[in-house]
């Protein structure tokens, strides 16, 4: 499994995404953010609401410079046929990977063996293919797209100011630290 601060793999996949498959590799990402969102499977109750809100806020994690995956063990037939039957699915923009053989969900940590299902996982991957953030829990549990998006923010932010880390629950625009060492053994 992938740790905080280690460079993903170069997994080569594939994904529907515009209406085709397409064939992608996670380096084709190389110097953009990448946030992956693993889901246990297609046609289920709890993914669409996330996926639908995923693609709601599309466009500000593109905003972000950032693209973003959702992955599945379905195959790439079966994300098409969920696009082309869901109302929610269909406002997806974002490649819909396939992981038929749990490659990748094994990779990041999130595959459950007993029942060829990957977890509710959501992983912030820096443009230099470093894990920055991730988060991952129980199947029967929902996320929120936006904490994911302030996730990202606060990583591109701390990535850009140097020196400056985001207290808890830090928005953009809102005051960050500058931690200083002459607090150390003071505290």
């Amino acid at each position: 499994m992938i740790k905080i601060g280690h460079k993903i793999p170069d997994l080569e996949l594939n994904a529907y995404a515009e209406g085709q498959v397409k064939e992608i590799r996670l380096s084709d990402f190389a110097g953009k953010w990448l946030v992956v969102v693993f889901y246990p499977a297609d046609f289920t109750f709890v993914c669409p609401t996330e996926l639908e809100e995923l693609a709601k806020l599309y466009p500000k994690f593109q905003a972000e410079d950032a693209e973003v995956l959702s992955v599945s063990t379905d195959t790439v037939y079966v994300h098409k046929a969920w696009h082309d039957h869901s109302p929610a699915i269909k406002k997806i923009r974002f490649p819909m990977v396939a992981d038929p053989a749990g490659t990748m969900s094994r990779e990041f940590g999130v595959y459950i063996e007993s029942e060829g299902l990957a977890l509710r996982g959501s992983f912030v991957i820096d443009p230099d293919g470093i894990l920055r953030a991730y988060e991952v829990h129980d199947n029967s549990i929902g996320r929120s797209m936006g904490e994911l998006l302030r996730k990202l923010q606060a990583a591109k932010f701390v990535r850009e100011h140097g020196g400056e880390v985001c207290p808890a629950s830090w928005q953009p625009g809102s005051e960050t630290l500058k931690p200083s060492l002459d607090l150390v053994g003071k505290i």
